[in-house]
């Protein structure tokens, strides 16, 4: 990026080796001078410097130029180097090439644009970093202070400065000088003054490469350097790129170009970043215009805008997208008012976290892709607000009771979030969303039914309504989303409870089913056929009506905490199933044909109070998903025949890393929770206490021949229930975290099992197992 010392460190460098070469030259800004007299100035500079002769004017002829250049250079070892460069045609109109220069001739390029480099036929690209923490402050107390240490009573303020200036060289140098001989209150007048208008110098050489942007890529740039800070940072690239795509940009192409010009990075995450600097250019950018004016800006970022604009008369015609992520106290102290939005038609991106709103909600833009209001305050939209352009609707937390009434078309809606809307009373007719693919109405405690249209929805692939407490749902209606890919049950007590028997519509209902399923003999009598019938389409004889058929992508299924008695042998055709939690429930024994989930990688079955047998686990016939496997099972009292529970685990353990050797498959992790107090013996190195240490040069060097490290622990239950309490590394849903320290880093995973005091009966030991691979513990 612009200010980084690129130029700084070539400057260094050629004055370092030039002594080494025959010839030498450095044109100072290729851009520049390219610009002003175009190639030719260009290729008479690079002569002059090369050959030592100043009279290259009488030269007129490019073509003549050309050959000298590619005679007289051809013999001789030369140091060239080209900053600023900008544009490819700069270094193809030089006729310079590599093959034209003497043995061991160098040309070095300097821009901010890596394509250019990569295209030209670079051998090699450095990326110029930021300064270390200490180098950056040694180059700000030379500025500031004309010394190696930070002036007395300015630690503090120079902190803040340095944390401005984020490391990047040009910014340190630039407040440094400009802080030099000024005293504590001078620091802190231009401090405030720097958040409010940045540097003009800085500013300057950054917006270079801004300029050099097309107009989308320049929109995109404003996007992410307004928003990136507040909502974009924890976001992985995907979707990322499908924030952009809804605000009309064409990502896969401008993240590059933005890329490639050093104005994002990627961190070793995948995920986007943008240098503090470059985000305030982009802010100063949206704003200087109209300053003042915030309702003729494309892009709100703040409230106090947001308040500036409500109190305006004129429509806010500019203004596209609206991120606000307030800090908790500001949301705690601030109440804006809403009639700001009633002045924006062309609004199409919309972001609340931690606004606080007053007023009532008159009007919202028809134009909006993306809503994500956090405690959206509102009962429901506005009876005008029909936003065909629709893509997400995401309101967590949210006050609303009813989306809309009848039927709205919605063609482009694909996500709708309604996550703990505890007033939330019914779904309405979905028939007018058909391409809607998540669904979540987790912790609607107030939800009775979801309408029946939700059966149309042939697109679905994510429905979770964990904690819908009072849900009464036809589960015939949701085996037949033949794209689902996740279903969350979790906790849907209601669906499964004995009191539904009491219920004429329910017992209708069975009743209906027993006539057209005559197979199935379900009875409203019997209190075990009826907690059976959520199933009933795995009992099904109709191959078509089967789960295998109806649910041929379902990969994870959670029915934990649903009071199951049972789990019917027909789980076994849900032959895609990744993911499958059953705890809490009340059946005594699995079936067989849970060995036949070639796919699973992930069982819980803790809290299952009631289980007596395990069965056969399933066999990984080298089609392991993904790279992590776990088995929980815990807190299960009245399991019997531990000996065969104990064999059956380890030797399913054994199978899969035969598997891995087999196959060549990649699996970074295995977790295995199981009740047991024996630690096998084959565990070569065993320890009483809570750590180990492990000494792995023996196998170091035997890479072909070992795959991972295997440890095993003891989880001793207490009878004191403060012993918990006391454990440093408990969070509060009570989870147990274990981390390997190796010496480049630590390695911390929590085992997802809930030790919470009031859960837990068994006071039976527990072994903790996990398999950690080569490559992840290096």
């Amino acid at each position: 990026m612009g200010g980084i010392g690129k130029t700084t460190l070539a400057t260094v460098l050629f004055n370092k080796i030039s002594p080494q070469y025959d010839s030498c030259c450095f044109i100072d800004d290729v851009s520049k001078l390219y610009g002003n007299f175009g190639a030719t100035d260009v290729q008479k500079e690079l002569l002059c410097q090369v050959l030592n002769k100043g009279n290259m004017e009488q030269i007129a002829n490019f073509s003549h130029r050309t050959m000298l250049v590619r005679t007289r250079l051809r013999h001789l070892k030369t140091l060239i180097v080209l900053d600023n460069v900008d544009k490819g045609e700069q270094l193809e109109k030089l006729a310079l090439h590599p093959k034209y220069l003497g043995a061991g001739s160098r040309i070095i390029i300097i821009s901010r644009d890596s394509h250019i480099l990569r295209n030209y036929g670079a051998n090699k690209i450095y990326s110029v970093q930021l300064l270390s923490e200490n180098k950056t402050l040694q180059l700000f107390c030379r500025k500031a202070f004309k010394t190696e240490d930070i002036g007395k009573d300015y630690q503090e303020m120079t902190r803040e400065v340095l944390m401005y200036a984020n490391n990047l060289p040009l910014a340190v140098k630039v407040l440094g000088s400009f802080l030099w001989d000024k005293d504590i209150y001078e620091w802190r007048s231009a401090l405030a003054r720097l958040k409010e208008n940045p540097q003009e110098d800085i500013m300057n050489v950054l917006r270079v490469s801004f300029d050099g942007l097309e107009k989308m890529e320049k929109e995109m740039f404003l996007d992410i350097a307004c928003f990136l800070f507040h909502y974009y940072r924890f976001m992985d690239k995907g979707r990322f790129m499908e924030l952009l795509k809804y605000r009309g940009f064409f990502p896969e192409i401008g993240m590059k170009v933005l890329l490639e010009k050093s104005l994002i990075s990627y961190n070793g995450w995948e995920k986007i970043e943008m240098h503090d600097l470059l985000k305030k250019l982009g802010k100063s950018i949206v704003r200087e215009t109209s300053p003042k004016e915030p309702n003729k800006w494309s892009r709100l970022w703040d409230c106090k805008h947001l308040q500036k604009v409500a109190t305006e008369n004129e429509e806010a015609k500019n203004l596209e997208a609206i991120v606000i992520e307030q800090h908790l106290d500001e949301f705690l102290e601030a109440t804006r008012t809403v009639d700001a939005l009633s002045k924006m038609n062309h609004l199409n991106f919309l972001v609340f976290k931690n606004a606080k709103f007053s007023g009532s909600l008159r009007y919202l833009s028809n134009e909006l892709r993306y809503i994500c209001w956090h405690e959206f305050p509102f009962k429901c939209f506005p009876s005008s607000f029909r936003p065909e352009e629709l893509v997400e609707l995401i309101l967590p937390y949210s006050n609303i009771i009813q989306l809309w009434e009848g039927t709205k078309y919605l063609p482009n809606l694909r996500n709708i979030d309604l996550r703990e809307s505890k007033k939330l009373i019914e779904l309405p007719d979905l028939r007018g969303v058909p391409r809607l693919r998540d669904l979540s109405l987790e912790g609607c405690v107030e939800i009775m039914q979801i309408d029946p249209s939700i059966g149309v929805l042939k697109e679905l692939n994510f429905l979770n309504l964990k904690d819908c407490k009072n849900l009464f749902l036809d589960l015939n209606i949701i085996f037949g989303l033949s794209s689902l890919k996740e279903l969350n049950l979790s906790g849907c007590s209601k669906l499964l409870n004995n009191r539904m028997l009491k219920d004429p519509k329910v017992t209708e209902h069975v009743e209906n089913v027993d006539k057209n399923r005559s197979a199935i003999q379900l009875s409203t009598s019997s209190v075990y056929k009826v907690l059976m019938f959520p199933f009933y389409f795995l009992s099904s004889p109709k191959p078509e009506d089967s789960f295998h058929v109806s649910l041929p992508y379902l990969g994870l299924l959670d029915l934990s905490f649903c009071g199951l008695l049972q789990i019917p042998d027909a789980i076994g055709n849900l032959h895609s199933l990744v993911f499958l939690n059953l705890g809490g429930n009340k059946f005594v024994r699995l079936p067989t044909t849970i060995k036949e989930l070639t796919n699973l990688r992930v069982l819980h079955l803790q809290h299952c109070k009631q289980l007596k047998y395990l069965p056969e686990l399933p066999t990984i016939k080298g089609n392991i998903s993904g790279n992590y496997l776990g088995l929980y099972i815990f807190n299960c009292p009245n399991l019997s025949e531990m000996e065969h529970c104990y064999h059956t685990v380890f030797s399913w353990m054994i199978q899969i890393f035969k598997v891995l050797l087999q196959m060549s498959l990649p699996l970074d992790w295995i977790d295995v929770v199981i009740p047991g107090t024996r630690i096998p013996e084959w565990f070569s190195k065993q320890n009483v206490g809570s750590s180990i240490t492990m000494d792995l040069s023996p196998v170091m060097d035997d890479l072909p021949n070992w795959v991972g490290v295997t440890c095993c622990c003891v989880l001793v239950t207490r009878d004191d229930p403060t012993n918990l309490c006391h454990t440093r590394n408990l969070d509060a849903s009570g989870c147990i975290e274990c981390s390997f320290q190796t010496k480049q880093y630590p390695i911390r995973w929590v085992v997802p099992i809930h030790v919470n005091n009031d859960m837990v009966t068994d006071q039976t030991d527990h072994l903790v197992t996990c398999f950690v691979s080569r490559e992840t513990i290096h």
